[in-house]
């Protein structure tokens, strides 16, 4: 073999070692930019596997929506009717409904704390992460704070609450239809700051799903994100 044949091949494994080395700087660099290092762009968040909530989660989650747009509606109208078997069957389903939210709510938590949660979406800028766990702590206290009000309000009213037919809950206070006055206008007013919170909820969903799309919503729902 003639030298130059020799420096010939001596040159390409010498390029070929230069392009593996700029591959390999490459690839980390772009390794580092999505670890957080840098903020990941638009195209990397979308193209990259998005971690879901767990399944029962999300079944729990969606179970309680479809819950309080009954419940709300509701406990509006029944106020609005004159007294009568319609009013009385809807004091009944709205106080059923409190207690089936209630206790989803205990369920929730629970599997919060055994299953854990994904971290939160890398899509997210740092204040629209402080909105959303603002949101999400103040949802859940009103999910327990507006169903006990509504127990304790109508346990100082004197009204028994019949669960689903079932069996009845026992009052927590005894008959004061001054305090059951107070009480039950906390509980309206506590249920009006929910579904205000509520809004502010589906507005942000809306606003990943529809516009940014980028994978925020699609967490919540059953089927495989990606």
């Amino acid at each position: 073999m003639s030298r130059f044949e020799t420096g010939a091949g001596l040159e390409r494994a010498l390029s070929h070692a230069r392009g593996c080395q700029g591959a390999a700087t490459s690839a980390t660099l772009r390794s580092v930019t999505q670890s957080g290092t840098q903020p990941l762009t638009h195209d990397a968040i979308v193209e990259r596997k998005i971690e879901r909530y767990p399944w029962a989660l999300i079944l729990v989650h969606w179970v309680m929506a479809l819950l309080i747009l009954l419940a709300m509606p509701i406990g509006y109208l029944m106020g609005e009717l004159e007294p009568g078997w319609l009013q009385d069957l809807l004091y009944h389903v709205h106080r059923s409904l409190g207690v089936t939210l209630l206790a989803l709510a205990v369920v929730r938590v629970a599997l919060r704390l055994f299953m854990g949660v994904p971290a939160p979406h890398p899509a997210l800028s740092s204040w629209q992460r402080a909105l959303s766990l603002s949101v999400h702590h103040l949802l859940y206290l009103l999910f327990f704070l507006v169903p006990v009000l509504g127990w304790a309000g109508t346990s100082a009213f004197g009204a028994p609450i019949l669960v689903w037919g079932l069996f009845e809950l026992p009052p927590l206070l005894p008959v004061n239809r001054t305090l059951a006055e107070l009480l039950l206008a906390a509980h309206g007013l506590f249920a009006s700051t929910l579904a205000g919170l509520i809004l502010l909820h589906v507005v942000g969903a809306l606003y990943h799903a529809l516009l940014r799309r980028d994978g925020v919503m699609q967490r919540m729902l059953f089927g495989r994100v990606s």
